[in-house]
């Protein structure tokens, strides 16, 4: 299956997928067939402070055809603030998608999570993951702590890096989840959070959404259709 990526929201977001693509088609023996394209994270957010989802959808259409072009067989989003418009692309979108929120809500019902704490894009919390989380319970950070973790995110994914503060910050959210809103574990649903967290024994476990996802298209690709 030649796999297209819409990727460039942001940087580090790409390298992560085609990182865990690359290692996982060589870990069984496999030929990955890939096209990268580059959207970019400006305008994301942008369509996302508006609520612009049809409008972003236009946007990504954009990007699918020229992987159509390429031959692909699928596209792929990797981004999960990129997901707020995932309904609407589906709907138009002349490939078919891999989309990351049914394979997250399949993974937390069959890790027996009850509860999931989100750290992202404000969009991505008050939305709990766009509403597509039906077998965990969903919690956020609250009050001034919601906008921080925004902030300090949207500032990293940009950046493409992550200063110590940064990391700091974010994990202190992470651990404030589960402590005082009884999460039994922190989902990173911004793409780019594995910069933050990669590596480091926060004290909780730590669900890398990226990487759920990426190993749904690894299983879409080399298995099949799920049913």
């Amino acid at each position: 299956m030649h796999l297209g990526l819409i990727g460039g929201i942001g940087p580090a977001a790409t390298e992560l997928y085609y990182r865990g693509l690359v290692q996982a088609y060589a870990s069984r023996g496999e030929t990955l067939d890939l096209t990268i394209v580059n959207a970019t994270s400006k305008v994301l957010l942008a369509n996302m402070a508006k609520g612009a989802a049809e409008a972003q959808a236009r946007v990504f259409l954009g990007f699918v055809e020229r992987l159509q072009k390429a031959e692909a067989d699928v596209a792929v989003v990797t981004s999960m603030a990129g997901h707020f418009c995932i309904s609407e692309l589906e709907a138009i979108s002349p490939l078919p998608l891999i989309n990351a929120l049914p394979a997250l809500d399949r993974y937390f019902a069959e890790k027996g999570i009850q509860r999931v704490g989100l750290l992202g894009t404000r969009t991505v919390l008050e939305t709990g993951l766009y509403g597509a989380i039906h077998s965990a319970e969903v919690v956020i950070p609250e009050g001034d702590d919601l906008d921080t973790t925004h902030e300090t995110y949207v500032a990293m994914a940009g950046a493409a890096r992550v200063t110590e503060e940064q990391r700091e910050i974010l994990v202190k959210m992470g651990e404030k989840l589960c402590r005082t809103q009884g999460a039994d574990a922190v989902a990173l649903a911004g793409t780019d959070l594995f910069v933050a967290f990669d590596g480091i024994d926060c004290g909780y476990t730590v669900i890398d959404c990226a990487g759920v996802h990426v190993e749904e298209i690894v299983s879409r690709a080399l298995d099949g259709e799920r049913p």
